[in-house]
């Protein structure tokens, strides 16, 4: 160890990569990774979201093939350059696994920063602009009445935003052929029944409540115009995943024809996806899925990217994002000042078991 001349202060040695683990855990119906970056100095590490849910397997040998033996003796203050060597490295860049493993160890790089400065993350990234971050929950029912009963239960439990689906056999897309039996989707008799069930639910539910709806990218650009003009009158906090990434230049179209605040991202995984929306205005909410799109410090980049041009934040949050994710997610939502709004997940004993000190609601925040 060494000693500061000017100060006389020992100077410790910069902590190294001693190890990078993947580890699984299913929670809440959702199989969830978390990446643990251990140092060479006793009880300092980091935890990081890598959950991919659709191909968890394929995120932890990314991890532990690739990552693991690249990183192993690098120095942990170094954290963009950790996330730019090892984008690089794989010479084939970009892509849904390569993002999620990288964010388990940007973010726990991340928690290894605060932990060495004691400081909540929030605050190394500027500190607060707001105390807590406004949420919208997920309500919704089998028919447009059972729809509106839920957006007053949590309305009566102190919720002001309900993003409400169903009523209307709205969903994911299935087939003629899914192996549920269920009868093959079909985008008009959704529309009609979505647009039936915000009548119903506004006239039920009144003003006050903020209401959300997902599309989901199910229907074609054009029936997508039509429903978003059709929503408009019930004034939408916004409308969810109105068009598919490979629909991006429908985007204008759909800009220059609907008022209605517009929401997108949470399948992105490449800065082509939303760098061509957001500087031309085209959304009012960028919503990525953090691990998804690499982590952190790419999140980061987004939000500021985005405040220049008066869009505002909307990280994807559902319970396929992990209370490690939620703790990224409310880091930036504080210290953001273009927050706009956080997706809710309410975690269960079980959750909370295995992660004490995952991000608690109170009062709708």
């Amino acid at each position: 160890m060494t000693e500061d001349k000017r100060t006389h202060t020992p100077i410790l040695p910069q902590a190294k990569i001693r190890e990078v683990k993947f580890i699984g855990v299913t929670l809440m119906g959702s199989s969830l990774g978390i990446v643990k970056v251990e140092t060479d100095q006793p009880g300092l590490y980091g935890y990081g979201c890598a959950s991919m849910t659709t191909r968890i397997r394929a995120v932890k040998t990314a991890v532990e093939n690739y990552l693991n033996p690249f990183l192993i003796g690098r120095e942990v203050d170094r954290i963009e350059d950790i996330w730019q060597s090892a984008y690089l490295n794989s010479v084939y860049r970009s892509g849904p696994i390569l993002n999620n493993a990288l964010s388990g160890v940007d973010q726990a790089l991340w928690d290894i920063k605060g932990r060495q400065a004691n400081m909540p993350v929030y605050q190394l990234l500027g500190g607060k602009c707001r105390n807590a971050a406004d949420l919208y929950v997920h309500g919704g029912g089998a028919t447009p009445e059972e729809a509106a009963d839920s957006v007053l239960r949590y309305m009566d439990e102190g919720y002001r935003n309900v993003r409400v689906q169903g009523g209307s056999g709205a969903g994911q897309k299935k087939t003629a052929a899914s192996a549920d039996g269920a009868p093959p989707f079909e985008p008009r008799s959704y529309m009609r029944a979505t647009v039936r069930m915000f009548d119903i639910v506004r006239k039920r539910c009144g003003e006050e409540v903020n209401l959300l709806h997902d599309i989901h990218e199910i229907v074609s650009p054009s029936q997508t115009v039509t429903l978003c003009k059709q929503l408009e009158s019930y004034d939408l906090f916004f409308i969810e995943d109105p068009l598919s990434a490979e629909d991006i230049g429908h985007f204008e179209t759909l800009r220059q024809q609907c008022g209605a605040p517009i929401a997108m991202g949470e399948k992105f995984h490449s800065t082509h996806e939303w760098v061509p929306l957001i500087p031309r205005r085209l959304i009012d909410y960028i919503r990525v899925h953090i691990s998804l799109a690499g982590g952190l410090s790419v999140a980061r980049k987004i939000a500021t990217l985005a405040e220049h041009f008066s869009v505002n934040t909307a990280w994807h949050g559902p319970s396929d994002v992990s209370p490690v994710g939620h703790a990224a997610n409310v880091a930036l939502d504080l210290s953001c000042h273009n927050f706009g709004i956080q997706e809710c997940t309410n975690f269960d004993e079980p959750t909370r078991e295995v992660f004490p000190g995952a991000p608690e609601i109170r009062g709708g925040y």
